[in-house]
């Protein structure tokens, strides 16, 4: 028995030719879905030519792009919204720390910048040597702090006595310069991260979605392509007739023509 080559479209219930549809069985399960939305009822036996099948065609080419745009822009507000997030503001710790300076914090600083120099070292060290000279040796006739140096000692001691808390107010001041940096590289660290994550997602959605989607919706614009050059065909078929049987009848009627002409 001769396989049949046309079925009926269960949409418009019309008889088509095979190669002008296809069974549902034979289109992608997304395609598939969207037939079965409309008319529940359908079975993957029954036939869908190629005018219906454009509709649905492009009702996924549309799905799937609406889809897309949709993430973007969630992923996109996203990002903006992460990127003018006020909720803490980046300072500037050095020139926070300079407007709110005393004077006595600023001498502090320069005596704590200066007994940790090699200058100190140096004046430190001449005076000391220059001192034990002219009172061990008797210089210039000067003889005001004999051996052991007792006044040398008490003039040492006061000075690292008063110049250790002065190092220290230096020192707390330095560690509140660190806290505060410490707490700016924290909230931009954890900025940025948030920032790095909702761009990893963008990047996800684009090779995971968008381009599978761009190749389906490529496949599925060649499909159509076709299937609108098919049914233009057929328009011109119909409208036309057939240019070869055409020229025949106008051959055959000349040729009747000349037929009587010589009778």
């Amino acid at each position: 028995m001769p396989e049949a080559k046309t079925a009926i479209c269960f949409i418009d219930h019309r008889e088509h030719m095979l190669i002008d549809g296809r069974y549902l069985k034979d289109l992608e399960p997304a395609t598939r879905n969207l037939i079965k939305g409309d008319y529940p009822k359908a079975k993957v036996t029954d036939f869908i030519c190629d005018h219906d099948l454009l509709k649905y065609q492009l009702m996924r080419v549309d799905g799937m792009v609406n889809a897309d745009v949709k993430q973007t822009k969630k992923i996109n507000r996203r990002l903006t919204k992460a990127m003018q997030s006020d909720d803490y503001d980046i300072i500037d710790v050095n020139d926070n720390l300079a407007k709110s300076l005393t004077f006595g914090q600023k001498v502090s600083d320069a005596v704590a910048r200066f007994g940790g120099s090699w200058g100190f070292i140096g004046v430190f060290t001449f005076v000391l040597i220059a001192w034990m000279c002219i009172n061990g040796l008797q210089l210039f006739g000067m003889h005001f702090d004999p051996y052991p140096f007792i006044l040398l000692n008490l003039a040492l001691s006061c000075i690292a006595a008063i110049q250790a808390p002065i190092i220290m107010m230096s020192q707390n001041r330095a560690a509140d310069r660190d806290r505060m940096s410490s707490e700016n590289d924290y909230h931009v660290n954890q900025k940025s991260e948030h920032e790095l994550r909702i761009l990893h997602a963008k990047l996800d959605n684009l090779t995971q979605n968008q381009l599978p989607h761009s190749l389906e919706i490529q496949k599925l614009e060649i499909e159509i392509l076709g299937q609108i050059r098919t049914e233009l065909d057929m328009i011109q078929r119909n409208q036309f007739g057939n240019p070869k049987s055409n020229l025949n009848e106008n051959d055959q009627q000349d040729h009747e023509n000349h037929s009587e002409n010589d009778q």
